[in-house]
């Protein structure tokens, strides 16, 4: 039996071409693909290329996909490599029994249905009764080729005229109810779903037909409908003119994701070939994955208006817990009022490109999503706002791409808090501080307490080691100090000097007038300690002081240590002392 066709692309799918190859020849990254020397012929120079779901071989001509490469390499009939395939994806292979075999007749049949349908929809557009829709199409901008490559056509405004004219060539009704284009009415009469309507066939990503959008003439509602739920159509996986936009994107195009048909083939007449949108819903989960196995980061477009920034918010809030370093997002802004094909139809190619190259990264994107255009005054809705941030970062999976959203979208929030609502700055403004100053400053007295209290190392001697400390002397005399350390047979603050005697720095920093309290001599362990952590928070930085602190929890729970829970409490007390100095721009050195 014929397996169906539907589980062989899932089998491809889900079968990483490099990966399976990679067993057998050493490729390395080209671009968006792969190379390497063709393990069929025998090569010095790398001629054979994988892409995302075939190889091919400049040298010898070998040309296939995962099924082709099994039975290649290692003599395997095509249902061995199918079945070793399904096997290592999780999935079953189809057994032979009648009712597969009739779910895959079935499937045949409703893909003539399609086709047949699609012809049928085209030749009215040209007859009489399509000039009206004829006219509309090429009211709006479009060319005929460009009407002939997406296959647009004309419903006919009678109920009943598709099976009437399917009808000779063997289509009956129950077939094209089960296509989804007729549909039952009261007492069981059968009706066209589509009529009066502007039709879209909508495809596969391997080009065939799987169903069909319709768009009315003049004001009736609604204005677009797209065909219900078939064995050949799910609308949450589908994207409208991914067929035609994954060619264009392996030659060079960006894979554009706008929100409508009209705008799609707009784009595609303009030379934007990578455009798809999806059909009538909020981007879903399913269909990013179709968009990932063709673009790393794909631009998702959006009109700049209110309706448009959410749905931008609900893209972004889909892609989170699915983001990972090798795949993300752009997102593009419309002008106010403009859509893609209102665009090019008033600035040309040109306008619709500017936008295109001011998209934003995800991250960039992403705050201003969740913060708006600025940050409100009250501290209450500052802090919600943070939260959100906190919380859309700790969506992402991947712990470190996670920590670095953290640390990014907290950093942008700090830099305007500094200042919020402020126009201008106020008369008697101080200066803003050299950054890389303060934190050599704070370094230096980091130093200082434990060059005056050496009996903390023992407890901080691996957050001091994780501190990113200015690059020169200090950080060598930080390394001396965790030297020291292991050999140290008393804690003693002159013994320490003593092995820093041929440097400078330990001077240096013990004469600094802003040493705190803490750094004194005749501080008590507890003072020098808690100045250790809130200097330590301050260097550190909310977003890893977040990340350390909730590592440490997790450490806390599994092992129920009391060093682990030591480092949760001082953890906390550094971010709760960093936050409190938040709101003050510290001094030059301090």
């Amino acid at each position: 039996m014929a397996l169906p066709p539907t589980f062989l692309d899932e089998l491809r799918l889900r079968t990483p071409l490099p990966g399976l190859i990679g067993r057998r020849t050493r490729l390395t990254k080209a671009g968006r693909q792969w190379k390497g020397c063709c393990p069929f012929h025998n090569e010095k120079s790398p001629s054979f290329y994988v892409y995302d779901e075939h190889f091919h071989c400049f040298g010898c001509g070998a040309h296939g996909d995962a099924f082709a490469f099994l039975m290649r390499s290692e003599g395997a009939s095509f249902m061995e490599a199918v079945e070793r395939l399904a096997t290592e994806a999780g999935m079953e292979v189809p057994k032979p029994t009648p009712q597969a075999r009739e779910r895959e007749r079935r499937a045949r049949d409703l893909q003539d249905v399609m086709g047949a349908a699609e012809s049928s929809y085209a030749r009215r557009l040209r007859q009489p009764e399509g000039a009206e829709a004829l006219s509309y199409l090429r009211g709006r901008g479009l060319s005929d080729e460009t009407i002939a490559r997406f296959g647009l056509g004309w419903s006919g405004a009678g109920r009943g005229a598709l099976l009437a004219e399917l009808r000779e060539e063997g289509i009956e009704a129950p077939q094209l109810v089960e296509a989804g284009l007729m549909q039952a009415r009261e007492e069981g009469r059968l009706t066209d779903l589509f009529f009066n309507r502007v039709m879209f066939p909508i495809r596969d990503r391997r080009g065939r037909t799987i169903s069909f959008g319709g768009r009315i003439l003049g004001d009736g509602q609604p204005k677009y409908v797209n065909g219900p739920e078939t064995s050949l159509f799910s609308k949450r996986r589908s994207l409208y003119a991914l067929d035609l936009a994954r060619e264009a994107v392996f030659r060079g195009a960006a894979l554009v994701v706008v929100e409508g048909y009209m705008d799609v083939i707009a784009l595609h007449q303009a030379g934007f070939g990578g455009a798809v949108a999806p059909l009538g819903t909020a981007l879903t989960a399913e269909q990013l994955a179709e968009l990932w196995r063709v673009s790393a980061e794909p631009v998702l477009c959006f009109d700049g208006d209110a309706a448009g920034a959410r749905a931008a918010g609900r893209a972004a809030e889909v892609a989170l817990p699915l983001l990972t370093p090798e795949k993300s997002l752009r997102f593009a802004t419309l002008p106010s009022g403009e859509d893609p094909d209102s665009l090019i139809r008033r600035d040309g190619p040109r306008g619709m490109q500017a936008v295109l190259d001011a998209a934003q990264p995800m991250g960039e994107a992403l705050f201003g999503l969740i913060a708006g255009p600025s940050l409100p005054e009250k501290p209450e809705a500052r802090a919600l706002i943070r939260n959100r941030l906190m919380a859309a970062a700790g969506a992402i999976p991947d712990k470190a791409l996670s920590a670095e959203y953290r640390r990014v979208l907290l950093d942008r929030f700090f830099a305007q808090s500094r200042r919020p609502g402020l126009k201008a700055p106020p008369r008697h403004a101080r200066p803003v501080p050299d950054e890389g100053k303060v934190r050599e400053g704070r370094a230096a007295i980091l130093l200082a307490l434990c060059l005056r209290h050496p009996h903390l190392l023992p407890e901080v001697e691996e957050p001091l080691a994780m501190l990113d400390f200015p690059e020169g002397r200090l950080r060598q005399a930080r390394d001396a100090v965790l030297a020291w350390l292991p050999s140290a047979e008393r804690l003693d603050s002159a013994e320490l000097l003593a092995h820093l005697a041929n440097s400078d720095v330990a001077v240096d920093v013990l004469r600094r007038p802003d040493l705190p309290p803490g750094a004194q001599p005749d501080a008590t362990p507890a003072e020098a300690l808690e100045a250790f952590w809130q200097f330590f928070g301050f260097l550190r930085g909310e977003s890893e002081l977040v990340e350390d602190l909730r590592l440490a929890a997790v450490q806390l729970t599994e092992t129920a240590d009391a060093g682990a829970q030591t480092r949760v409490i001082r953890l906390a007390a550094a971010l709760d002392a960093l936050r409190r100095g938040e709101a003050e721009e510290p001094a030059e050195g301090a």
